[in-house]
């Protein structure tokens, strides 16, 4: 018999509320659960299966691989959320990252239009580093550190963990690239990777 995609009731001792009304969906990763937390890794696996069949579809995926690799990973990762109603809070706190992406692509939009001389790019550098540190470097520590109990295992947290390592590599990649770029600009080679996941 098959697992139901919307579990009928939250299970007992689950909040129904957002993770600011129910904390403990920070530190109870595995088993807290909430509706509107369980609905936002539903929305968000729509978006990246929409986005990799986009990406597929326009003939983009050799040169956007680092998105397929990324999305394959993320909806790996929420699918635990949606069949088996598990790691939901660890879904919600990987969405933390979506607040340090406002200022990323405020960057890259002003990097399109070459305006890195202007007073704000200067300014939102600053403040994407602050970000990416909070939002970004800091949740995946977290989690990194939580799901290292289950190294052993031969469960869902031990796939997670792996898909969370990869990701883990990848970020640092990114934050290096980032660092190189607006903090190290010599050492940034001419040819551009407009292509890349986070641009030089």
């Amino acid at each position: 018999m098959g697992y139901s995609a919307v579990p009928k009731r939250p299970p007992r001792g689950r909040g129904r509320d957002g993770v600011w009304q129910t904390p403990d969906m920070l530190v109870e990763i595995e088993t807290a659960w909430s509706l509107s937390g369980y609905l936002l890794v539903c929305f968000s696996a729509g978006y990246f299966i929409h986005d990799t069949v986009d990406i597929v579809a326009s003939g983009q995926a050799r040169a956007s691989w680092e998105y397929l690799v990324h999305h394959i990973m993320a909806m790996g990762a929420f699918f635990s959320g949606i069949f088996w109603s598990s790691f939901v809070g660890g879904g919600v706190l990987t969405l933390l990252v979506e607040v340090s992406n406002i200022f990323l692509t405020i960057r890259m939009m002003m990097k399109i239009n070459n305006a890195q001389d202007h007073l704000l790019y200067r300014v939102n550098k600053y403040v994407n580093l602050v970000m990416y540190f909070v939002f970004r470097l800091a949740p995946q520590v977290y989690l990194t550190r939580f799901f290292l109990r289950y190294v052993r295992q031969r469960t869902l947290g031990t796939f997670l963990l792996g898909i969370l390592l990869m990701l883990d590599v990848m970020i640092i990649i990114y934050f290096s690239r980032l660092l190189r770029s607006d903090f190290c600009p010599e050492r940034v080679p001419r040819k551009q990777h407009k292509d890349k996941f986070l641009t030089e």
